[in-house]
């Protein structure tokens, strides 16, 4: 018997009903707003800090706008010796977090970056106090939230953006090889502005590291585990001294504090595809940065591409805690390992690195290792010199020797020959 023409409408009506329910989404999973501060509770919490350690932090409020958008951006100054007449020699660190607004946990790294700066000396139990040697050389920048705006579009509800207020990816806003699309260019994820510093907060940044002059630089992303260095646009490295500096200190800290885990290389040629117009590659073509890095500090890899906040954020309070212990960490050996390389390489003045405690190892005093190495070539001297004169010795010794050898040897010759000539003359008469 066959079905009525009502009757196929209502099947057809529940297969289509059954098909849409097996490609339904999973749910997203919120924002974890009993471990994340909101944008605004971070900031107030920052500027709190600073007022508590006006002899270490200093604060700004830099502000601009673009046909019609504006933007705003707190930088913090964490300098600890600003009284020091050898402040030009410091090493120069600027850091930013939150580029993508959907990236919370940058964030929140910042915020406790700087609380170990100030009040919390300590890492999971590691007491860090040693390191004071160290934070003395340093002049450190910090943009705990660069992206002010897309962080509330984020916090609105719109959990996947990673834009600025007005759509723009501030992470491909820079000059260097702008807007070239690749094959799987998405516009919604990668729109790169209608020109180069088209943007409010890119141009704040721009003027920021041109006074500042960092030596190291680190944007801070989430979405993976990696420590990036130039280039994001291509699948090679930059040439020359500043190269083998960057993979050394990048390779030094995944062996030192992430047992080799994360992945090492340029941006472009590891992460799986090309970046045009990003802050890193900037920092280092333009604004010639010795070191430049990306910081990838976070990824689900098993969360669903829709699923954004879990995605790029621990969503529990244990994985929260390790993820930013584990990388405050990575950035107080990050300053050591920089400090070494950059004062190795003779970029900044080695009169201020004297004196400085390495994170789990020995106090090097370098002028008493200087002094001991001096000792050591006299030291290596004097034994030479002994070694020459005993040298010296014996082979005097072996020549006397010979000359004895050779005096008594004869003596015996001229006997025999005095007794000859005796016996010749006696047969003589």
């Amino acid at each position: 018997m066959a079905a009525s023409p009502p009757l196929l409408r209502l099947l057809l009506t529940l297969a289509l009903a059954v098909a849409a329910a097996g490609k339904i989404s999973p749910p997203r999973t919120p924002i974890s707003r009993d471990i994340y501060h909101s944008s605004d509770s971070l900031l107030r919490e920052i500027k709190d800090l600073v007022a508590r350690h006006s002899d270490k932090l200093s604060m700004d409020t830099i502000r601009t706008s673009n046909k019609g958008y504006s933007a705003r951006l707190l930088v913090v100054t964490f300098n600890p010796v600003k009284e020091s007449a050898d402040n030009g020699s410091k090493v120069h660190i600027l850091l930013s977090f939150g580029q993508h607004g959907r990236e919370l946990i940058t964030t929140e790294v910042a915020l406790r970056l700087l609380y170990i700066l100030t009040e919390k000396r300590k890492i999971a139990g590691v007491d860090l106090t040693s390191f004071e040697k160290v934070l003395d050389n340093l002049v450190i920048k910090v943009v705990p939230m660069e992206n002010l705006n897309g962080r509330k579009l984020v916090e609105e509800g719109d959990l996947c953006d990673r834009r600025n207020g007005r759509g723009v990816d501030l992470n491909r806003n820079w000059s260097v090889d702008w807007g070239k699309k690749e094959k799987d260019y998405d516009p919604y994820e990668e729109n790169p502005g209608v020109a180069p510093f088209s943007e409010p907060e890119t141009q704040i940044m721009r003027e920021l590291s041109r006074s500042f002059k960092p030596h190291i630089w680190v944007n801070v992303h989430s979405g993976m585990e990696a420590l990036f260095m130039p280039y994001d646009h291509k699948n090679t490295t930059p040439n020359g001294a500043t190269a083998h500096l960057m993979r050394s200190v990048l390779e030094n800290l995944n062996h030192r504090h992430f047992q080799d885990s994360c992945l090492v290389g340029s941006g472009g040629g590891s992460v799986g595809y090309f970046a045009h117009g990003t802050t890193t590659d900037y920092m280092h073509d333009i604004a010639k940065v010795p070191m430049p890095f990306t910081f990838e500090i976070y990824g689900d890899e098993k969360a669903s591409t829709d699923d954004c906040f879990k995605m790029f954020n621990p969503v529990d309070k244990i994985t929260f805690d390790r993820v930013i212990n584990k990388w405050c960490m990575a950035f107080l050996i990050l300053f050591e390992e920089g400090l070494r390389n950059l004062r190795d390489a003779q970029i900044v003045s080695p009169s201020s690195l004297d004196n400085w405690v390495p994170i789990g190892g020995d106090t090097v005093e370098r002028n008493v290792v200087e002094k001991n190495s001096r000792e050591r070539r006299k030291l290596e001297g004097l034994d030479l010199g002994m070694q020459e004169l005993r040298t010296y010795f014996r082979l005097f010794m072996l020549s006397t020797f010979l000359l004895m050898f050779m005096f008594c040897t004869r003596i015996p010759k001229n006997r025999s020959r005095e007794s000859g000539i005796s016996d010749e003359s006696q047969f003589q008469e």
